[in-house]
């Protein structure tokens, strides 16, 4: 029974991984950047039953989508996680929401200014945010900024192809 389970976790896992790899950006995966390795990255126990290789992507190669004037989101799912770099004008808006996700929000370049639970919190390049799930908050970009985030679990929501928060206005 337990391996019958791990199957179907397995199986699910890499459909959701094919979902969204139909609408990725090819993955890495010949010479220079991945060659053989002989013996190296294998563990005892652990076989190609139940792991499958790493993929490796170029961000900047996946599709670029216009959320809204001032919003344009680049990302790659995971089979329990969702990453996405946000490039932001100045004045865009991520109005007021909350998802089921954890958000690990980093600021690459510019200044976002986050509303949440009645505290105003200014980010600058080099700071990082963590904001637990169904914690309702807001960004207002107020200089061209890059924002990349990390959700876990995974935006079920815009595998489904849900518009994001960012193309509503306030």
């Amino acid at each position: 029974m337990r391996f019958c389970l791990a199957a179907v976790a397995l199986l699910l896992s890499n459909s959701v991984s094919a979902m969204a790899q139909e609408r990725a950006a090819p993955s890495l995966s010949a010479a220079p950047v991945v060659t053989d390795a002989p013996g190296k990255g294998i563990q005892p126990g652990v076989s190609s039953h139940s792991s499958r290789l790493p993929d490796l992507y170029v961000l900047d190669q996946q599709p670029v989508e216009q959320i809204s004037p001032l919003v344009q989101r680049q990302y790659l799912v995971g089979a329990q996680s969702t990453f996405v770099k946000w490039t932001v004008k100045k004045g865009g808006v991520f109005p007021l929401h909350h998802h089921a996700s954890e958000q690990i929000t980093w600021i690459t370049e510019g200044r976002c200014e986050v509303t949440s639970q009645g505290k105003k919190f200014i980010m600058t390049a080099g700071t990082v945010m963590v904001i637990p799930p169904n914690t309702p908050h807001e960004f207002v970009c107020t200089e061209d900024t890059v924002d990349i985030d990390f959700f876990a679990p995974q935006r079920q929501d815009w595998i489904d192809g849900v518009p994001s928060i960012a193309g509503r206005s306030r």
